[in-house]
């Protein structure tokens, strides 16, 4: 009988081969589940886990009557994964390239781009190296904002696959409806929110604007960014090996929670109105720069703030930097005659005069402390001696001097201090600055008489304001604010702000006087701005021309015009202020009483109708002065 088909050699070899093969799997085993156990782990736990982020909503900023100036827009950042796509889906590119708006050569050039490199160390570093802080788009499993954390690790000649990479940042959704229907696997989009300005430039330098980083950069986006930005939420999953989520393995979520909503002290409408009046004053006039500022009389609470120039907030990075500073606390200047109410209130309030106290104003120079001192000489003459009311009508500099005097250099600085000049108003944001006050020991010999006609004293725009502001507000000194309340996700109040008061600068019995002294600014044939007046109603308020400092002497071409003032005087609603730098009026210099006081009318007029504002009983004011004339 024969030995059989094989011969013990192949026998021998077939078992050895077996042997081996069985071998070479243990050993395999060996390395898988011992040696090697730690490293294949984690490069499974890379490449299954994930950890995403689910962005929270930013919230909205509104005005005072919940028109939205600032929200969140749902958009799609469309991307590609290149190690995905198929060949049959070559031809709907084209359709793609057309629905984003993308070149067709640049598609292709992303579509087809597979790898990179050779990649810097640092970013063989796995995401999961860093527990939870690397950034996941949010709305698609597992997908990472960083492309380079999503390639692979490099092949041997250093090249490493992409996985994901950008075709569009915003794409709207009803757009990537239409491309989702397209089928291009490997082409997928991933929620995100867009910050947008409904109204554009309306109170860019009170708005602010989120940066293309997403980074809040100035205004109420980066003062209340606490408030507004809320807090992201994440979870932890697995995913396929098609990079899909298997909701199944899900195994901690921690749901985002919206921001609050924040509303301003603003009126939409109002700061319409004082934006379209700055165009109207550019246009007129031409100026460097404009400001224009409303306030609530009795809270303080800012209204309407605009400047010239401004900007778009959608469009903020075609602004250049300076267009985007708020110049209304950045910038200062000399108000001018619009000082004149602090030497008056100030000897006022302490007694030295009263409103009927006479001074000669066609003086040019007086013994002041045993030495003379030089009047800045007035616009016009006078036939008689002034009394401090006409003093103020007619914005006499030789007067306000003598006021000044009358109080002396410590208790005239510290009644400007009071009033708010030398110290910052408390703005919340935009990087406000004090101004320039000079303490007396600093003063030099001719301040006696230039600073009480606001001179040698610089403040912003906004100091200007609520100066005017704590005469209107019956001698307290208020602080500006921008912010009236906030609220949650579910529109319920989280915090209100009220009325704040910083101190009380004059009594009310002396706000009321220079109130009243106030009004003969507007009375044509004896202010010095009848162009302010308002028919049927009482207005207050104080012209303010500066020269300005040009290469270190001031400049009889360049002024700054102002007009500051309030409605109704007897009882004060609103406060507005006008200010306009450098305006251009042929042949005449550019006076506060041309270029500022019409726009207050204007924009007063109109703010009457909006805000329903109601004139005062003028038999009851006659009979208020008639009491006082008759102390006298």
């Amino acid at each position: 009988m024969s030995k059989g088909f094989a011969s013990n050699f192949r026998l021998y070899l077939i078992a050895f081969l077996i042997l081996g093969g069985l071998t070479g799997i243990g050993v395999r085993l060996v390395f898988l589940h011992v040696i090697d156990r730690a490293d294949l782990l984690a490069h499974v736990e890379k490449t299954r886990r994930q950890i995403i982020v689910d962005n929270a909503r930013r919230g909205d900023i509104l005005d005072a009557n919940g028109h939205l100036l600032a929200t969140s827009r749902t958009l799609i950042v469309l991307g590609v994964d290149p190690q995905s796509l198929r060949p049959e889906d070559e031809a709907k590119w084209p359709r793609l390239a057309e629905l984003i708006g993308m070149p067709w050569p640049e598609l292709h050039r992303v579509m087809t781009t597979k790898t990179r490199g050779p990649a810097p160390a640092a970013a063989a570093v796995p995401p999961a190296a860093a527990g939870l802080a690397f950034n996941v788009m949010p709305g698609n499993p597992g997908e990472t904002t960083d492309e380079t954390a999503l390639d692979d690790a490099p092949d041997t000649t250093g090249q490493r696959p992409i996985r994901w990479a950008r075709l569009s940042e915003g794409v709207e959704e009803s757009v990537y409806d239409q491309i989702q229907a397209l089928g291009i696997r490997g082409v997928y989009g991933n929620r995100t929110y867009r910050r947008t300005y409904p109204h554009n430039a309306l109170a860019a330098h009170l708005v602010g604007y989120v940066n293309k980083a997403g980074e809040p950069a100035s205004g109420v986006e980066a003062y209340a960014d606490f408030y507004l930005r809320g807090q992201n939420g994440w979870r932890e999953g697995e995913r396929d090996g098609r990079r899909r989520e298997l909701a199944q393995f899900r195994t901690r979520e921690v749901r985002p929670v919206d921001g609050y909503h924040v509303f301003l002290t603003i009126d939409t409408v109002v700061q319409h109105l004082v934006e379209a009046e700055l165009q109207h004053i550019a246009r007129q006039f031409r100026p460097a720069k404009a400001t224009i500022i409303v306030s609530d009389a009795r809270s303080g609470f800012i209204l309407g703030l605009g400047n010239y120039p401004s900007f778009n907030l959608n469009e903020f990075n075609t602004a250049p930097l300076d267009v985007q500073r708020n110049t209304a606390i950045t910038d200062q200047l000399d108000p001018g005659s619009t000082f004149k109410i602090v030497p008056a209130a100030g000897a006022l309030n302490d007694g030295l005069v009263t409103p009927s106290t006479r001074f000669d104003c066609m003086l040019a120079t007086i013994e002041y402390k045993g030495r003379t001192r030089r009047f800045i000489p007035d616009d016009h003459r006078y036939d008689h001696l002034l009394p401090v009311s006409e003093i103020i009508s007619r914005s006499s500099n030789i007067g306000a001097a003598q006021l000044g005097m009358k109080l002396g250099e410590q208790r005239l600085y510290q009644y400007a201090r009071a009033f708010g000049f030398g110290e910052r108003a408390g703005f919340p944001f935009g990087g406000e600055i004090p101004g320039m006050l000079n303490a007396p020991e600093q003063w030099t010999v001719p301040d006696i008489t230039r600073i009480p006609a606001g001179y040698s004293v610089s403040a912003t725009p906004l100091q200007i304001h609520y100066a005017m502001g704590t005469i209107a507000s019956g001698g307290e000194l208020l602080r500006p604010q921008i912010i009236r309340e906030i609220r949650d996700a579910s529109n319920e109040p989280v915090y209100r702000f009220d009325r704040q008061v910083k101190r009380r600068v004059v009594s009310e019995q002396t706000a009321r006087s220079v109130a009243r002294m106030l009004q003969g600014v507007v009375r044509r044939g004896e202010g010095t701005a009848p162009d302010a007046a308002i028919p049927g109603y009482e207005v207050a308020g104080k012209t303010g021309t500066a020269q300005k400092l040009v290469n270190g002497a001031y400049s009889k071409t360049n002024h700054i015009g102002s007009f500051s003032g309030f409605f109704p005087a007897s009882r004060p609603e609103l406060v507005i202020t006008v200010i306009v730098d450098d305006g251009r009026v042929p042949g005449k210099p550019a006076y506060g009483s041309i270029v500022a006081a019409p726009s207050f009318k204007r924009l007063a007029e109109q703010l009457i109708q909006h805000l329903d504002i109601k004139p005062v009983d003028y038999t009851a004011g006659a009979r208020l002065v008639a009491m006082e004339g008759g102390r006298r």
